[in-house]
């Protein structure tokens, strides 16, 4: 085996045999004994004719059709899994490591190993590695973007089940360490669960209130009062858009915990709906905010999409530029602002070429947006070491490598 070692430093305990199904994970789940039933029914009975007619040894290229970053690591772990339980080793020859740039078409890794069991694993491999690989892209590109503002992952929410969580939150960890090993970028400094709290250097997820406590207290102040009272010893992030008075209610969390904020522990959260502007804002209040602080984002061509993150409702640009002034005016410079809703790679570009304020972003856009981009591949490429693929897939027919 070589060239095999995704980062492992940060991954959750080793789960117990008699694990419940709350503790299952994508790199245990499913065990040997049920990839039957979860696997194409066709490599099932490509298994048995095998078994039928000879084994040989195979080897597998995997691969994505578009640009990604390499985030493999769920995936290896699972196959060592299955492999230790049916007492056979995979060769896994790993040719991107994990975190590295992978150009369309190009494998990933190659598997080899007996053909009779591996043929039935191609269907769970694949889940596990195409959309951790685009997630681990498109948070890379955010936090190039934007190295001086850490992320929060809030991805969970918008998942779809357990298994999906935990490889969102590796992905957004794999792009994340890619940026701040090249660039220096803060990245991703947490996330909103506990259990993938590992992947971020953490044991806990990280958070203090939703919208709902708001509502439960009666008024912004009151709830960051509730919130102070039962957690002392935790910074303050108080949601500030309940009552569509981002401005005054942040000013007032600010007025009533002056010493915390003094020391750079209140955070206001702006997350306002893109159905009204923040606070004070309407289009002409929001040109003459940039115009003041970030005219270059203003001058030349804007698409649509651009000039609504610039200036248009919800969580714009201009959005964080005013909270900053009016925060600095009243004497709360140390105030810090986090930011949510809708954070895509394409809106925190343009928060960078805007400067906008941000601390912290919290957002779960990092998340694959077309779902038929996270589709991974494998085909056989050599049956007992000799080279053979379909026509048409030439390309991934395994290359000398060049020696280092």
């Amino acid at each position: 085996m070589r060239n095999t070692a995704p980062d492992r430093s940060r991954r959750p305990p080793e789960a117990k045999a008699d694990e419940s199904p709350d503790q299952r994970t994508a790199a245990n789940w499913p065990r040997a004994g049920d990839v039957h039933r979860w696997t194409d029914a066709y490599f099932s009975r490509s298994k048995q004719i095998v078994e039928r007619f000879g084994d040989v040894t195979a080897t597998y290229a995997v691969f994505m059709r578009r640009p990604v970053t390499s985030a493999p690591r769920l995936m290896i772990d699972w196959l060592e899994s299955v492999a230790a339980a049916r007492q056979v080793k995979f060769d896994i020859d790993l040719i991107h490591k994990e975190g590295g740039w992978v150009g369309a078409g190009e494998p990933i890794l190659y598997i080899t190993g007996p053909l009779r069991h591996l043929v039935d694993l191609e269907t769970l491999f694949l889940q596990k590695l195409g959309a951790c690989c685009v997630a681990a892209y498109n948070a890379y590109t955010m936090c190039v973007d934007m190295p001086e503002t850490g992320f929060l992952a809030f991805d969970a929410r918008h998942c779809a089940g357990t298994e999906m969580a935990e490889m969102m939150a590796y992905g957004a960890s794999v792009g994340s360490e890619k940026a701040k090993r090249k660039w220096g970028a803060k990245g991703f400094v947490g996330n909103a669960t506990d259990a993938t709290a590992h992947f971020f250097g953490n044991q806990r997820g990280l958070g203090t209130m939703p919208h709902a406590i708001i509502g439960y207290a009666g008024s912004t102040v009151r709830s960051a009062e509730m919130f102070h009272e039962t957690f002392p010893d935790a910074d303050l992030v108080v949601l500030v858009d309940y009552f569509g008075r981002e401005i005054s209610d942040s000013i007032a969390v600010c007025q009533r915990f002056p010493e915390l904020t003094a020391a750079g522990r209140v955070s206001l959260r702006l997350d306002t709906p893109g159905g009204r502007y923040v606070e004070g804002l309407d289009p002409p209040a929001s040109y003459a905010v940039l115009e003041r602080n970030a005219p270059d984002a203003i001058r030349g061509f804007r698409s649509e999409l651009e000039l609504r993150f610039l200036i248009g409702t919800g969580v714009s640009a201009a959005a964080v530029w005013h909270l900053r002034e009016r925060l600095d005016k009243a004497g709360f410079d140390q105030a810090r602002i986090i930011a949510s809703s809708g954070f895509t790679p394409e809106k925190c570009k343009v928060m960078a070429e805007a400067k906008a304020p941000i601390d912290i972003i919290g957002t779960g856009s990092f998340l694959p947006e077309k779902w038929h981009e996270t589709y991974a591949t494998a085909d056989v490429v050599e049956y007992d070491g000799r080279p053979l693929v379909k026509v048409g897939r030439e390309f991934l027919l395994r290359k000398p490598r060049k020696k280092k």
